[in-house]
């Protein structure tokens, strides 16, 4: 089970937003690459970014503010956000991400995303976010007719590293993970499944590590570290199975 802190980019500082709204971002830190250092000195293993505005934009508008977190950490690195194309992708991984994550991409064109997976074996995840059981595009702008579990179906024989299921209507609210949803997609597909959006306590890591979520590769937590509401030593111990 691997915790995986978030940083999410917007306008080079580091925000967290509620439901994917970028009219509602509380900024934490306007300095990313100190924030990356933090998280991996209180010893995370594995950090995870997302390009928010590139999202929107559909190309990277963050990519000085990844670059200095990669200079600063030697964790490694998975970025999602504008990564559309396999140069974008060649790019990222050349300079040091150890695997991408595409979203809207998966939608859009997912013949690039069986090829890049084919490329670069076990260096790209998809990501489905997910909005009353359908799958969000276009930074969440927008919401597409297919659900969660028909785009994973599409690229289980892909050679995908991994899904990151992100539950839309809980992501930054500290409503607890939905992980009834995320587990019946692990469940029902044979790529690993990472859970996101909602995070709220040490309860949900506990569950976490319950026998019903044995096929879930790790969890992604924001805003509640950040507010201080999950103890990063204590759910670090919980996961190693060592006293808190």
């Amino acid at each position: 089970m691997i915790l995986f802190p978030a940083i999410d980019l917007k306008e080079g500082k580091c925000v967290r937003l509620q439901q994917g709204d970028m009219a509602r971002a509380t900024i934490f830190n306007h300095d990313p690459a100190q924030q990356a250092a933090v998280f991996e000195a209180q010893g995370f293993r594995y950090l995870h970014i997302v390009d928010l505005d590139g999202a929107f934009a559909g190309k990277p508008v963050n990519a000085i503010a990844v670059e200095r977190i990669l200079e600063t950490v030697a964790m490694p690195v998975q970025l999602g956000g504008g990564i559309r194309d396999l140069a974008g992708v060649e790019a990222w991984l050349a300079k040091g991400i150890t695997r991408v994550i595409l979203g809207t991409a998966a939608v859009r064109d997912p013949a690039f995303v069986r090829e890049a997976a084919r490329r670069f074996p076990g260096r790209v995840a998809v990501g489905l976010d997910a909005k009353d059981g359908h799958v969000a595009v276009e930074g969440w702008a927008e919401t597409s007719e297919l659900t969660a579990l028909e785009l994973a179906r599409r690229f289980e024989d892909a050679g995908v590293a991994a899904i990151i299921y992100t539950d839309i209507a809980r992501d930054g609210l500290l409503k607890g993970l939905n992980l009834e949803a995320t587990i019946a997609l692990a469940d029902a597909i044979s790529l690993p499944v990472i859970a996101s959006g909602g995070l709220a306590s040490i309860e949900d890591v506990k569950a976490l590590l319950e026998p019903r979520a044995k096929k879930l590769e790790g969890a992604i937590t924001g805003r509640a570290l950040y507010d201080g509401r999950l103890d990063p030593r204590a759910a670090l111990a919980l996961v190693a199975g060592l006293p808190a």
